[in-house]
C-alpha cells in the first residue's frame, strides 16, 4: 500500500494538464475562483476512474480512431485553456478573458486528458496489495488516491494564487499568465508526439 501511495504521489504531482491549469487558474483568477475549476477535476477524474474501472474506457479505446479523436479534443481544448490563462484581465478586446473556468471546464478537461486515463489504468491494474479481495482494493485505491489528489491540487492552486496576491504590475502578472499558458502548450506538443 505504501508503494502504491508513492506512486499516487509521484504520477500526481509531476506537471500535466490538470495541474497546470490548476496553477494557471489560480494566477490568473485566484484560488476561490479556482476552487470551482478544482473541483471539476476532481469529478471529472473520478469519472475517469470509473470509467477504467468499468472497462468502458477500453471499450472506448478499442475503437481505432477514438485515441486519435481524444488526443485531437484534448489538444484543442488545452490550448483553449491557455488562451483563457493567457489573456486573463487583458485589455485587448477580441482576446478578453473574465469568464473563469469553473466546474463543467474541470470535468470537461479530465474527461478528454489522455494522462487521466493512462495514470488511473496504471493505477487500478496494477500495484496489488489485496488480490484476494479485490473490491476492497479498489476501494481503499479510491480512497487512497483522492485523499492525495485533494491536497496535491489545492497546492498547485494555491501555489498559483499567490502570485495573483503578489499584486505584481500587470505587466509581470500577464508575463507570467504567458508562462503557464506556454507550459500548458508545452503539454499539447508532447501531445502531439503521439500523433
Amino acid at each position: 500500500m505504501l508503494t502504491f501511495s508513492i506512486a499516487v504521489f509521484m504520477l500526481l504531482i509531476t506537471p500535466g494538464p490538470g495541474v497546470l491549469s490548476t496553477a494557471g487558474v489560480g494566477a490568473a483568477f485566484g484560488f476561490k475562483a479556482g476552487l470551482r475549476y478544482v473541483f471539476g477535476l476532481f469529478l471529472g477524474t473520478n469519472l475517469v476512474a470509473l470509467a477504467v474501472i468499468s472497462g468502458l474506457a477500453t471499450a472506448l479505446f478499442a475503437i481505432p480512431w477514438s485515441r486519435t479523436l481524444l488526443l485531437i479534443l484534448s489538444t484543442l481544448y488545452l490550448i483553449y485553456l491557455a488562451a483563457k490563462i493567457a489573456f486573463a484581465g487583458s485589455k485587448i478586446s477580441f482576446i478578453q478573458s473574465k469568464i473563469r473556468p469553473g466546474i463543467r471546464a474541470g470535468v470537461l478537461l479530465q474527461a478528454i486528458n489522455p494522462k487521466a486515463y493512462v495514470v488511473n489504468t496504471a493505477l487500478f491494474s496494477g500495484f496489488a496489495f489485496l488480490p484476494d479481495a479485490l473490491i476492497t482494493e479498489t476501494l481503499v485505491k479510491f480512497l487512497l488516491i483522492n485523499a492525495i489528489w485533494i491536497p496535491i491540487h489545492l497546492l498547485w492552486l494555491r501555489g498559483g494564487s499567490l502570485i495573483q496576491e503578489l499584486h505584481l504590475p500587470l505587466r509581470k502578472q500577464r508575463i507570467i499568465n504567458w508562462i503557464m499558458a506556454v507550459l500548458l502548450l508545452g503539454v499539447v506538443g508532447l501531445a502531439l508526439t503521439q500523433l
